[in-house]
Formats: structure tokens, C-alpha cells, sequence
């Protein structure tokens, strides 16, 4: 598995995977919500992070991470390669690269709850409506160590 910044020739390419992800993995959003975060995120989403994203070994894209002031705002995953490890070297990377110690989750998503616990997070704080002010409660999660780092300070 190879790790490297995405080029913006590649953007099809992630919008494909992340809604392929999200309707394997987020269950609890509509149809219409989708098609609405669609151009948002091809637009917008991406230019706003640091993309990189995880190359299998024939080189093809099997997804990717955004990251902008040390929270990871997206980890998408496509679904063949949903629990191959992807999504864990993503988000290592991330936090040894790019200093991510936050992450947002939507609450119905028990499967991202239970995977960024794994990796050390702990939820620090819930908001009942998404970013885009939509019904899907998030939990903030940080590090644990990140915690104990400011602390330090």
C-alpha cells in the first residue's frame, strides 16, 4: 500500500469511492442527501483539505483522506477494500504526517465510532446537526494523547 498526495486529475476518482463508501457505509442518509453532498464535495470539500490518498499495489486508488488544521474531515474507503487495513494506514499516516489528533462522526455510523476507537480515539463532545445543519448528530472524537499533549503545555 502506497500513501501520496492526490492530484486534482484524480478527483472523479475520489467522488466515485466516497459515494460508493457512503451508501456501503452511512446508512442513515437519504437519497436526496447524497445527490446534495455530491457537487459540494467535488466543488468545494476537496479544494478545502490536504488530500492523500492510500494506492493498492496495481496503483489504482482505494481511498483517501482529507485532513485541514489537524482534524481529519474525511476517510473514505472503497467498499472492495473495507477492512483490508486501508482506512487504519490512512488515518496513522495522517496523524503522524499531518498532525490530525480530531475527527468528526456521524453518531449512526457505529462502525467509523468503533474504528476511530480503536485507533485511540475518545469522543470529547456531540453536536445534534451535521456541518451542512442537517438532522445526523456528530460525535467529536480526539487523541487520547492529544489530550495529554495540551495538557503538557
Amino acid at each position: 500500500m502506497q500513501i501520496e498526495p492526490v492530484e486534482r486529475s484524480s478527483y472523479q476518482i475520489l467522488i466515485a469511492i466516497w459515494e460508493a463508501s457512503v451508501r456501503a457505509s452511512h446508512h442513515f442518509l437519504q437519497e436526496d442527501d447524497i445527490a446534495a453532498l455530491r457537487p459540494l464535495i467535488l466543488e468545494h470539500y476537496f479544494d478545502a483539505v490536504s488530500l492523500h490518498c492510500a494506492k493498492g499495489e496495481d496503483g489504482e486508488i482505494v481511498g483517501f483522506c482529507g485532513v485541514a488544521d489537524g482534524n481529519l474531515e474525511m476517510l473514505f474507503v472503497a467498499p472492495v477494500a473495507m477492512g483490508q487495513g486501508v482506512g487504519r494506514q490512512l488515518v496513522e499516516h495522517a496523524i503522524a504526517r499531518q498532525g490530525v489528533i480530531r475527527v468528526d462522526v456521524n453518531e449512526q455510523n457505529e462502525g467509523a465510532l468503533g474504528f476511530y476507537r480503536r485507533l485511540g480515539f475518545a469522543v470529547v463532545g456531540r453536536s445534534a446537526l451535521d456541518g451542512q445543519g442537517r438532522p445526523y448528530p456528530l460525535l467529536h472524537m480526539a487523541l487520547a494523547q492529544a489530550d495529554r499533549r495540551e495538557e503538557q503545555r
